[in-house]
């Protein structure tokens, strides 16, 4: 078993309220200055610069993950990680289907760039894709499930979109064996609200610039990933399930 240091919720410059400098390629360069192994790009309700992540995270020894922050019909987040980059873009159109299409105002919510792995910009989403889709808090585990993935509440210690504070309790359905805690020092605390033992809270950044993205803190124990993997997702999501 080795130990493998982690961030699974970083935002790049697609994300209308990521930074532009937030590139693939910059995101995966900070995670290698910051010693970290394993890292998942997860914009909002899309993964339209996960190939690109891919292939710069494998340039800077970066094990990637793609995956998504979902935003369900009740606006609650929900982080959503997937095997392989396949999977992860059969969601992503999956999810094109189920968006409420809202143009995007630049000027107010900020751009949304699609890019290559050097930082080419190659495209841009034009309407807006932190809005809330129409797929169900209870529908989506078993959504992301069909497609080989996992699915779990995001920074449940928040106020802004995490489903305690749009619930007012954690729900017993659908149940989550998962969540995420954006603040380590409330891991006590939100392991009690949520029923969720401590060793299953994921605590990582959601990190929207390059300087929030995890220093070399929180890891798992896992065997040993091949260094040039596309596959680390599965490795992941089968110790996250035992």
């Amino acid at each position: 078993m080795k130990r493998y240091y982690y961030d699974l919720h970083i935002h790049s410059c697609l994300s209308p309220c990521g930074d532009d400098d937030s590139t693939p390629d910059s995101i995966a360069g900070m995670g290698e200055l910051n010693g970290l192994d394993i890292m998942a790009l997860t914009d909002h309700n899309t993964c339209k610069n996960c190939p690109a992540f891919f292939e710069a995270a494998l340039r800077h020894g970066i094990l990637p993950i793609a995956g998504m922050e979902l935003t369900t019909a009740e606006d609650i987040h929900a982080v959503c990680l997937f095997p392989n980059l396949e999977a992860a873009m059969d969601f992503s159109g999956e999810i094109e289907k189920r968006r409420i299409l809202i143009k995007n105002r630049t000027d107010i919510f900020g751009n949304q760039l699609v890019l290559d792995s050097e930082d080419n910009i190659i495209g841009c989403e034009e309407y807006l894709l932190s809005n809330a889709t129409t797929v169900s808090l209870d529908a989506a585990p078993s959504l992301v499930e069909s497609f080989g993935g996992i699915c779990y509440p995001a920074h449940i210690d928040r106020e802004s979109n995490g489903v305690i504070a749009v619930l007012g309790a954690f729900p017993e359905s659908p149940k989550f064996h998962f969540a995420e805690v954006h603040n380590r020092e409330k891991k006590d605390e939100y392991s009690l609200l949520s029923g969720i033992s401590k060793d299953k809270l994921i605590i990582s950044s959601d990190a929207h610039y390059l300087w929030d993205i995890k220093e070399k803190n929180e890891f798992f124990l896992l065997d040993e990933i091949p260094t040039d993997s596309y596959c680390a997702g599965e490795y992941l999501i089968k110790h996250l399930k035992r």
